[in-house]
């Protein structure tokens, strides 16, 4: 029985979250309800999994059925979408696990799944020796395009994506500017003014190493241990007006410098982003540190401080939870492929 990792890349911002949920109706936007139209659809019979055409109606139900508490209409999900379109190519019911359960609206590039298949049974399954590249370009055409699997690759048959990992990277991405970003709005958090990013990256350099993080997550983080070590905290400035857009040679020729329709390479932006790894996070573990970070970019907040929360447990002392968009899973790293 071959196992597969697959290596995921999503945009949040329409998805709840990862992992599967059934909640009542109308604890969620009524956009997120279902699935999406162009969202891999199917039912499972008793000859496996089969596809059923994507409908051309928008799938949000009517104002009566979201009100309705007997509903328990699936929430459209990252792990429900991947899931459906690699039953559609497999034709066998899998489950497909992932490792990190992101919040809604948080961001992957590095998300890390894995599921096990038959070898063949009637045309079901997946065979090792089809190859991962074709399985790949089978689940990819029946994805949505805010969900893309990077790569996929053969596993032991004991991979536990959860379990075995070893450390996690993500970022939390600012824009800093006396205007709001226009096409890196849902993936970055606007601030009004500049960052002292000096004070920032002392604070930063306060959360490397093993502590208790009790201060530094959300109520009902349902967790035995609050004691986490972080490998490393970083605040990244990227050089002002690298945006790509125009050249010096064009310019000379007569086209104007590119700036978007708000001035998106203006010099006057301050792009930051913050870098933090570490073997494990509590929830919103990530976003209360770099709202802490933020804090100190604004004057409000030195390493004392940092030093005080993490020694007390007292959440009043850490910075505010950030909201989640700006927030990108980078990586996962697992015992076997080195050292963190």
């Amino acid at each position: 029985m071959p196992r597969y990792k697959l290596t995921i890349a999503y945009d949040g911002t329409e998805f709840c979250g990862w992992q599967k949920q059934f909640p009542h109706a109308d604890a969620v936007p009524a956009h997120m309800h279902g699935f999406r139209a162009g969202d891999p659809v199917a039912w499972e019979t008793e000859a496996g999994v089969e596809e059923h055409p994507p409908a051309a109606a928008p799938t949000t139900p009517p104002a009566e059925a979201v009100d309705d508490p007997r509903v328990r209409r699936e929430l459209r999900t990252v792990q429900s979408v991947v899931e459906r379109a690699v039953r559609l190519v497999v034709r066998e019911p899998v489950v497909v696990t992932g490792a990190s359960r992101t919040d809604a609206g948080v961001h992957a590039r590095g998300q890390v799944a894995a599921f096990s298949t038959l070898e063949t049974e009637r045309g079901r399954g997946w065979p090792a020796e089809r190859g991962t590249l074709p399985l790949m370009r089978a689940v990819n055409a029946r994805l949505p395009d805010d969900v893309l699997v990077r790569s996929i690759e053969i596993v032991p048959e004991d991979f536990n994506p959860i379990a075995g990992a070893a450390a996690k990277g993500y970022t939390y991405s600012l824009w800093c500017a006396d205007h709001r970003p226009m096409w890196s709005r849902r993936t970055v958090m606007h601030l009004w003014h500049r960052m002292d990013v000096g004070a920032m990256r002392a604070c930063a350099a306060e959360f490397v190493g093993e502590h208790d993080f009790a201060a530094f997550a959300a109520t009902g983080h349902g967790r035995l241990t609050t004691v986490r070590t972080v490998f490393g905290c970083e605040v990244i400035e990227e050089s002002a007006g690298s945006s790509g857009h125009g050249s010096e040679e064009a310019e000379q020729r007569g086209w104007p410098r590119a700036e978007g329709l708000t001035g998106e390479a203006r010099g006057d932006v301050q792009r930051l982003e913050i870098r933090v790894w570490g073997n494990g996070f509590l929830w919103n573990m990530v976003r209360i540190i770099a709202g802490t970070l933020v804090e100190a970019g604004k004057g409000k907040c030195g390493p004392e401080r940092v030093r005080e929360a993490l020694r007390t447990g007292d959440r009043r002392l850490a910075g505010p939870t950030l909201p989640p968009h700006g927030l990108c899973l980078e990586w996962i790293r697992y015992r076997d492929a080195g050292r963190p």
